[in-house]
């Protein structure tokens, strides 16, 4: 069983940085994928980005890419997520996200089916 949780959240007005952290515990942190999905009220839950076991491969959604930048330590079983030129559609409970089958990577893993373990995710609120 693997437990994630999230931090570095908050308020930061359009065009601002943020940097999200995740810290899991309770499994092997370097065999497993790491996603990061968002959720705004009333909407559904969104692939963010997502890192392969070794950081050595990454993939974006589109509206992110060129923005947000994630990585991992996995000496430190953590997963970042960088968020620079913030804009306010971006305001959403972020969640980090583990998946312990790699197969098939890097297909398949924008998709929160992929993934066993979830945090409880982090506010993140980009003002205009």
């Amino acid at each position: 069983q693997v437990q994630l949780v999230e931090s570095g959240g908050g308020l930061v007005q359009a065009g601002g940085s943020l940097r999200l952290s995740c810290v899991a515990s309770g499994g092997t942190f370097s065999g497993l994928v790491m996603g990061w999905f968002r959720q705004a009220p009333g909407k559904e839950r969104l692939f963010v980005a997502a890192i392969s076991w070794s950081g050595g491969s990454t993939r974006y959604a589109d509206s992110v890419k060129g923005r947000f930048t994630t990585s991992r330590d996995n000496a430190k079983n953590t997963v970042y997520l960088q968020m620079n030129s913030l804009k306010p559609e971006d305001t959403a409970v972020y969640y980090c996200a583990a998946a312990k089958d790699t197969t098939g990577w890097p297909l398949g893993f924008s998709t929160g089916i992929k993934y066993d373990y979830w945090g409880q995710g982090t506010q993140v609120t980009v003002s205009s």
